[in-house]
Protein backbone atom coordinates (compact mmCIF):
# COMPACT_ATOMS: atom_id res chain seq x y z
CA UNK A 1 0.00 0.00 0.00
CA UNK A 2 2.65 2.36 1.03
CA UNK A 3 4.55 1.65 -2.78
CA UNK A 4 1.56 2.67 -4.67
CA UNK A 5 0.36 5.28 -2.42
CA UNK A 6 3.61 6.85 -1.81
CA UNK A 7 4.11 10.14 -3.93
CA UNK A 8 5.89 13.25 -4.02
CA UNK A 9 2.90 14.98 -4.09
CA UNK A 10 1.05 13.41 -1.26
CA UNK A 11 4.32 11.63 0.92
CA UNK A 12 3.67 9.38 3.57
CA UNK A 13 5.70 9.83 6.83
CA UNK A 14 6.38 6.53 9.36
CA UNK A 15 6.97 7.24 13.26
CA UNK A 16 9.20 4.95 14.83
CA UNK A 17 7.09 4.27 18.09
CA UNK A 18 8.68 2.01 19.78
CA UNK A 19 8.80 4.78 22.68
CA UNK A 20 5.44 6.26 22.41
CA UNK A 21 6.32 9.35 23.99
CA UNK A 22 9.74 10.37 21.87
CA UNK A 23 6.77 8.84 18.44
CA UNK A 24 4.60 11.66 19.82
CA UNK A 25 7.23 14.42 20.48
CA UNK A 26 9.02 13.78 17.01
CA UNK A 27 5.89 13.66 14.92
CA UNK A 28 5.05 17.24 16.50
CA UNK A 29 8.16 18.59 15.87
CA UNK A 30 7.89 17.30 12.15
CA UNK A 31 4.52 18.85 11.40
CA UNK A 32 5.56 22.01 12.96
CA UNK A 33 8.33 21.94 11.12
CA UNK A 34 5.95 22.26 7.59
CA UNK A 35 4.74 25.62 8.69
CA UNK A 36 6.46 28.41 7.87
CA UNK A 37 7.00 30.68 10.67
CA UNK A 38 7.90 34.67 10.68
CA UNK A 39 8.32 36.43 13.89
CA UNK A 40 5.60 38.94 13.94
CA UNK A 41 6.53 42.24 14.53
CA UNK A 42 4.65 43.95 18.00
CA UNK A 43 4.85 47.26 19.46
CA UNK A 44 6.02 47.78 22.78
CA UNK A 45 3.16 47.84 25.28
CA UNK A 46 3.09 49.95 28.65
CA UNK A 47 1.50 48.67 31.42
CA UNK A 48 -0.52 51.34 33.97
CA UNK A 49 1.26 50.77 37.46
CA UNK A 50 -1.31 48.13 39.68
CA UNK A 51 -3.68 49.56 42.05
CA UNK A 52 -3.79 48.45 45.43
CA UNK A 53 -7.32 49.82 46.23
CA UNK A 54 -9.77 46.65 46.83
CA UNK A 55 -7.28 44.42 47.70
CA UNK A 56 -8.59 40.77 47.66
CA UNK A 57 -7.27 38.45 50.28
CA UNK A 58 -7.30 35.17 48.67
CA UNK A 59 -6.20 33.48 52.29
CA UNK A 60 -9.38 34.77 53.99
CA UNK A 61 -11.59 33.37 51.30
CA UNK A 62 -10.04 29.91 51.26
CA UNK A 63 -10.16 29.31 55.65
CA UNK A 64 -11.73 26.14 56.22
CA UNK A 65 -12.11 24.74 52.90
CA UNK A 66 -10.75 21.26 52.19
CA UNK A 67 -7.48 20.82 50.37
CA UNK A 68 -6.51 17.66 48.70
CA UNK A 69 -2.82 16.82 50.16
CA UNK A 70 0.43 17.66 48.26
CA UNK A 71 2.29 15.09 47.41
CA UNK A 72 5.02 16.47 44.77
Amino acid sequence: MLEATDSGHDPWHIVRSDNKRRGRLNCIAHILSLIPYEDAPHPKIKLPKRSSKGRYDDEAALKGRNFIPERY
